[in-house]
């Protein structure tokens, strides 16, 4: 029960501090303690759909812009064996490595047609982000007509040279990344700082049409050059051990660091061979051929001013440490997270002690560590972010209380292993974030914090389906919301009347069911009716009549219902998101049937995967010229799936000498077999369309069984 509510909690903080991070250029904790939230969620629970978000959908008000290539997040790592890792393990196979420095700016994409700047768009969620191309064309190296008439888009990092930030804006803003952000998005050149002083640092360029001929991505950036925009600089890594180079690099990087001409946060690695990263493939969240390795931390020392309880969307309750104002490499911090009562518990934290705060990234630190009681010039020669003085008593030192009631309703708190949970379905934090989050998640403009505190304080309405029955009427009666206002509600409201089922659950806001999960999970039940018999049929035990079989093909018992295994039998989901999943949508029953008289469902799209081998089962048998572990990390490299056994759900053996029964069985149940030629004709064809795409030859296979063509 402790893991279940650490996973929720894990997840639901993800997507927090990602919407500060990117939609508010305001985040409260650094990148290090981002990542480690990440790596504890990625070992709880390693097919949470949280992992395969990028970011927040781009908030109302702006201008949307799809990305036709999705601007992808990157891997992580801070250490050496992760490099190594990288190398030997995520790309094995590969001889030529490139690195560029990790630029700390902000994200842009350069959209152009026949050689002319057509649009510029922040990267937002990854798919979407939003028009700043107004702002864009005033950064001075951001040519509006290339040497080349190509049609491609330039992906790259808008950055501010630290000699400028230093002499115009340290007294502006902690540091450069929030001037960028800021600066691209202001609308009317409002912002704290000018688009002129930025920089755009391009590192990727994707084209719409036939790219010019390139074995390798180094070639694309010297055509980038040519083209008239200029790459971050990169280095290339060629040798039977490129990691041990790598790892150099990144060394002779962290003495250098501080020279450099704008803020970077380590070094992003990536295979130069294009081809190879086609076959590699990307996952849902992040391609596997490039690694953004982060350098390590720095610290300083603050005092604990007081500790302040806050309920969550999904009713986690956790405590914000208020904390005597201290600068970390130019980010001032506040205000932390302690997460959770465990956390407290594990730190023996006290109000009035003094603690070690530390930056692992760049963005906000984290409490580490107390380290005793604090004295009075712990907290002088301190300034707030603003640069203002900060002047404070040192408060009497005294355990930190934790709440038996909610902060929000009054209800009464259940503590489950070191996390504190509201259960109130009717708190008014949790109906106030669930329908923000409703809304967010529709991308509804004009629907804000504000006006969903005003609506539930007048009672108009009480869940998300009260939003679908406001009239002009009674909003016009609200505070400072005129007709137009009203009326633009109100076509918001209706647009989102029609949505696909995976966008519906999505929005629901249930405990880690990100988009990712919710459009995999839409595809398998088709419809909302689908949908509730799943449900029905996955709450089902052992001896009930909706169970399904209760034991495999040789008489083992099922751990699981029929309805909770098939859908395990998706990549991405285990039995704990399955779980959640169906614990997610009963919870909400009553709000999705509220709904379901509002709104017109459509069935999700069918998505291709990226993968050459995405969403293919193999098994390995036989003796083989290379080791198997080898022909696994091609196989899985490229999106496979390796098993153990032989089944009718397998889609190709790879069988070397001496296969023996494994064979025997795959040739009875009409399996694809390959041998190894035919695997690396498989793993390194050219991309073709599947019309055209040509199969390595196989044993004869029963026509329905699946190939590349159906993937």
């Amino acid at each position: 029960m402790a893991e279940k509510s650490r996973i929720e909690e894990l997840s639901s903080a993800i997507r927090y501090h990602r919407e500060l991070y990117y939609n508010h250029s305001a985040p409260e904790i650094s990148d290090a303690d981002f990542d480690k939230l990440w790596d504890e969620l990625k070992t709880l629970d390693p097919d949470n759909s949280v992992l395969h978000e990028v970011g927040p959908e781009p908030l109302p008000g702006t201008v949307k812009v799809e990305h036709i290539f999705p601007m992808r997040s990157l891997d992580k790592g801070t250490t050496d064996d992760d490099i190594t890792h990288f190398v030997t393990q995520s790309t094995f196979g590969g001889q030529q490595y490139l690195a560029q420095p990790k630029l700390d700016g902000s994200a842009l994409s350069l959209e152009y047609v026949a050689g002319n700047l057509h649009r510029a768009a922040t990267r937002g969620s990854g798919e979407r982000g939003e028009d700043v191309t107004l702002n864009a064309k005033l950064i001075a190296n951001i040519p509006l007509r290339l040497n080349v008439p190509a049609d491609c888009h330039v992906r790259g990092e808008v950055v501010m040279p630290l000699a400028v930030f230093e002499e115009k804006y340290r007294t502006v803003s902690p540091n450069p990344r929030n001037l960028c952000s800021g600066a691209l998005r202001q609308k009317h050149g409002d912002g704290k700082a000018d688009a002129a002083d930025l920089v755009f640092c391009a590192y990727d360029v994707k084209f719409v049409n036939e790219r010019p001929s390139a074995v390798n991505d180094s070639e694309l950036l010297s055509w980038l050059q040519k083209a008239g925009i200029e790459p971050a600089p990169w280095t290339i890594f060629k040798s039977d051990k490129p990691q041990l180079e790598m790892i150099e690099h990144t060394k002779e990087w962290s003495e250098k660091r501080s020279d450099f001409a704008y803020e970077i946060d380590g070094i992003v690695f990536k295979l130069d061979n294009l081809q190879q990263r086609e076959n590699l493939g990307m996952t849902a969240h992040h391609p596997r051929w490039a690694l953004a390795w982060k350098f390590p931390p720095e610290e300083a020392t603050s005092v604990l001013l007081s500790v302040d309880w806050q309920t969550g969307r999904t009713g986690n309750v956790t405590p914000v440490a208020r904390i005597a104002p201290q600068s970390v490499g130019g980010v001032t911090v506040e205000n932390t997270t302690l997460h959770n009562p465990g956390e407290i518990t594990r730190l023996g934290i006290k109000i009035g002690d003094k603690i070690l705060i530390v930056r692992r990234g760049d963005v906000i630190p984290k409490i580490e560590q107390s380290l005793g009681r604090a004295k009075q010039e712990d907290l002088l020669e301190r300034n707030h972010a603003d640069g203002t003085s900060f002047s404070h008593e040192l408060p009497m030192e005294q355990e930190i209380e934790i709440p038996n009631i909610c902060p929000s309703c009054g209800y009464d708190l259940v503590t489950e292993g070191a996390f504190l949970k509201c259960y109130n379905m009717l708190c008014d934090a949790r109906t106030s974030r669930s329908i923000l989050y409703w809304c967010r998640a529709l991308e509804m403009d004009g629907i804000g914090e504000k006006l969903v505190e005003q609506l539930l304080d007048e009672g108009m309405i009480s869940s998300i389906s009260g939003l679908y029955e406001l009239t002009e009427t009674q909003l016009t009666s609200l505070e400072r919301m005129g007709k137009k206002s009203a009326q633009n509600v109100l076509s918001e409201l209706s647009r989102t009347k029609q949505m696909t089922l995976g966008k519906f659950i999505h929005a629901l806001g249930i405990s880690g069911i990100g988009p990712e999960l919710a459009t995999l999970f839409a595809g398998h039940v088709k419809t909302l009716d689908g949908m509730i018999d799943w449900v029905d049929h996955a709450h089902a035990s052992l001896g009930d009549e909706l169970y399904g079989p209760e034991t495999n093909e040789i008489g083992k018992p099922y751990k699981m219902n029929q309805a909770l295994r098939i859908l395990c039998e998706h990549d991405g989901i285990g039995e704990k998101v399955a779980i959640q999943v169906r614990d997610g949508l009963e919870q909400r029953r009553k709000l999705i049937q509220e709904l379901s008289h509002h709104l017109i469902l459509d069935e999700e799209p069918v998505i291709t995967s990226t993968g050459k081998f995405d969403g293919m089962t193999f098994c390995i048998t036989g003796t083989l010229s290379q080791p198997r572990k080898a022909i696994q990390l091609m196989v899985k490299g490229a999106g496979g799936k390796v098993v153990g056994s032989i089944s009718a759900k397998l889609d190709v053996l790879i069988a070397g000498e001496n296969a023996g029964s494994k064979l025997a069985k795959a040739e009875t149940l009409g399996i694809t077999i390959w041998d190894e030629d035919a695997l690396s004709q498989a793993l390194n064809s050219q991309t073709q369309s599947n019309e055209t795409e040509k199969l390595p030859e196989t044993k004869d296979a029963k026509p329905s069984q699946k190939s590349l063509l159906d993937f």
